[in-house]
């Protein structure tokens, strides 16, 4: 494990008492009032995302089975560039399970459907699980399941708590090789085909994955009958590999950065947790479209209801929203070093800075 990697702290306002729990002398409900015009769908916009979004993406695809004949190299190559599109509809996919979308919940639950054939994330399941992140991330007392290596966190004292054999398992699975790279296709095309952390009461959402893979079977028989079943392999498991890769990352880095605030439940503060525990992945224009504006990740938090084409003008509109965190795109490759909350120093740290002596 490379060695924690010091991360440029912005000094505002916000930032003071960083270590303290969640500062109460945020003023939430007003930046709540400044964000609240940037909600809701505007159907032209939404509309128009689309068109942008899937016929592009459908385009690649059909020119990436014409290379097949002549170069798999230029195929996969092709395949990057579709999987940009991927993240792009996944975008749009989140954006509907927040019910920003569109202004009816019955539209917007069925783009998101089928964007979940593209995503190959079941939308329902996917919908729910991640409405829970939403109303508690950050707070050390609601975590998620310890499967959820992604938006979950380890403090200092649980770690070195641990059995030699469970740190060191830990310690695989955060490894960016490990939960960048292996594990991100093998969540999208396999253990997203059975409702794997589903509570049986859930029945609406596991009945869901079971109708998306129908979905999912369908659409491939249908390709494979027209073009082949090899050359839809060939195809469209690079795409979905390179986007299950691009997404993972984009999603986890926004919580992972030294300054980072996780908070017991009597000092969490949604506000709080959304400009401190949240950041903004300051991208290159066209990667910024690509993943939807999605690195304005402490907007999004702040108001899940902000339409993704929305965020940035959310951004902009008052000077405490702009004290968040700005992570460059460097720091974010590093951001799997900031990998424990040390409660006594109030900041994300490495596994190499709190290593356990052993007698």
């Amino acid at each position: 494990m490379q060695p924690h990697v010091p991360i440029k702290r912005v000094n505002t306002s916000l930032d003071q008492g960083m270590g303290r729990g969640m500062n109460q002398k945020m003023d939430g409900p007003t930046l709540r009032r400044v964000a609240q015009p940037y909600e809701g769908a505007v159907p032209r916009r939404s509309l128009w995302q689309m068109a942008n979004s899937f016929l592009p993406f459908l385009a690649i695809c059909a020119l990436m089975y014409w290379t097949l004949s002549w170069s798999y190299l230029a195929t996969l190559g092709l395949a990057v560039l579709a999987a940009g599109f991927v993240v792009r509809i996944f975008i749009i996919q989140h954006d509907c399970g927040h019910g920003s979308f569109f202004r009816s919940r019955r539209t917007n639950d069925a783009v998101g459907a089928l964007c979940s054939l593209f995503t190959f994330t079941p939308y329902q399941m996917w919908r729910r699980q991640h409405a829970g992140h939403h109303a508690h991330w950050n707070n050390l007392d609601r975590r998620p399941a310890p499967s959820d290596i992604y938006s979950g966190c380890m403090t200092v004292a649980e770690y070195r708590a641990m059995s030699p054999l469970r740190r060191w398992v830990y310690r695989l699975f955060q490894h960016p090789i490990m939960s960048w790279v292996v594990l991100p296709p093998f969540v999208f095309l396999l253990l997203y085909r059975l409702p794997f952390d589903t509570p049986r009461s859930w029945a609406r959402e596991r009945r869901a994955v079971y109708l998306t893979n129908l979905a999912l079977v369908a659409v491939i028989v249908g390709l494979g009958m027209v073009v082949g079943f090899g050359e839809v392999a060939m195809v469209q498991v690079p795409i979905i590999v390179f986007a299950a890769m691009i997404g993972v990352w984009l999603f986890s880095v926004q919580h992972r950065f030294e300054q980072a605030l996780w908070a017991r439940q009597e000092e969490w503060d949604p506000v709080a947790a959304a400009l401190r525990g949240s950041s903004y992945l300051e991208l290159p224009r066209l990667l910024q479209w690509f993943t939807g504006n999605i690195g304005f990740h402490h907007i999004h938090h702040l108001n899940p209801r902000i339409p993704n084409y929305s965020l940035e003008a959310c951004h902009q509109a008052d000077p405490s929203f702009r004290t968040a965190y700005v992570m460059k795109p460097h720091f974010a490759l590093k951001a799997w070093g900031a990998a424990l909350w040390d409660e006594e120093a109030g900041r994300m740290v490495s596994f190499r800075s709190c290593a356990v002596k052993q007698p």
